[in-house]
């Protein structure tokens, strides 16, 4: 006599469902497991956030949520006592744009033909120049040692950005890119696992920022005023902050109307970023930064 399939099967079923059951009561049980097993000092040193699920007004016992954000260095080393410098980044070629279906970027390498179609010269576009910049004054021995008090970025259409000195810049053109998309779409960029705002979109005029007792240097490959930026800066006053403003572009010159001198540091034209360079080296000279 035959059995009937009928009855394999069922008995199939039940196996799978106690299987399935098993698995479940095991994982129901991993967490209780690790939650006893936490010592009573992590849970004493609970950060109280607030929920998110729509009662703003109740508060709850968590582990830190780690937001949305880029990186921030060591502050260790960092101080204001004394004069500081401060860096502006003119007509920076920083602009969003819809490409297909996302918004991106726009650089001379990957949107050419996109650039063309609109009746844009790509060579105009250059988001590196910036990047390039913003690596060199960062990583400069005058920012580690505390002397850098902010960066801004003016934009070509006229948007300025601040950027703290603590501020780590990704180091990849491709990372560097998305982290000004997200900038310039969301306004703020916050440090991950602080609110702590490490760039911002900030209103003009840049003046209002700056220090009242400053000394704002313009820089230009065509301005007629050629010295040596070490023995300029070794005469300028020790008691007043340092304002340097370099263009961010490909091309064209940088006009102002706050700056109190215009001066070219070399008969040669320089990139932003070796001009900035050149800068930081005469600072770290005149305050023995080594």
């Amino acid at each position: 006599m035959v059995r009937p399939y009928a009855v394999k099967g069922k008995k199939r079923r039940k196996r799978e469902d106690k299987y399935d059951r098993v698995e479940e009561a095991e994982e129901a049980s991993e967490p209780e497991e690790t939650e006893a097993s936490q010592p009573e000092d992590v849970n004493k040193g609970a950060m109280v956030e607030k929920q998110s699920n729509g009662n703003e007004g109740e508060e709850k016992v968590g582990n830190p949520i780690e937001l949305e954000g880029i990186p921030i260095t060591p502050v260790g080393l960092r101080t204001k006592n004394g004069p500081g410098a401060i860096f502006i980044l003119e007509r920076a070629s920083l602009e969003v744009a819809k490409v297909g279906k996302t918004y991106q970027l726009l650089n001379s390498d990957d949107h050419s033909n996109f650039l063309r179609k609109n009746n844009r010269d790509p060579a105009l576009y250059r988001p590196d120049i910036v990047h390039q910049a913003l690596l060199m004054v960062l990583d400069s021995p005058i920012n580690k040692a505390g002397k850098l008090r902010n960066v801004y970025v003016r934009t070509a259409a006229g948007v300025l950005i601040e950027i703290k000195p603590h501020v780590r810049i990704p180091r990849t053109f491709k990372r560097f890119c998305g982290v000004m998309l997200q900038l310039l779409q969301k306004l703020s960029i916050s440090a991950v696992g602080k609110r702590e705002k490490l760039m911002r979109v900030i209103k003009n005029p840049v003046t209002q920022y700056l220090p009242v007792n400053s000394r704002k240097i313009g820089f230009s490959y065509s301005s007629e005023k050629l010295v040596s930026i070490q023995n300029y800066v070794a005469a300028a006053e020790n008691n007043r902050d340092f304002v340097f403003v370099v263009g961010a572009m490909a091309h064209g010159k940088v006009e102002t109307d706050y700056t109190d001198d215009f001066i070219s540091i070399s008969g040669y034209p320089l990139s932003a970023a070796f001009c900035i360079s050149m800068i930081c080296q005469a600072l770290a000279g005149k305050w023995d930064i080594l």
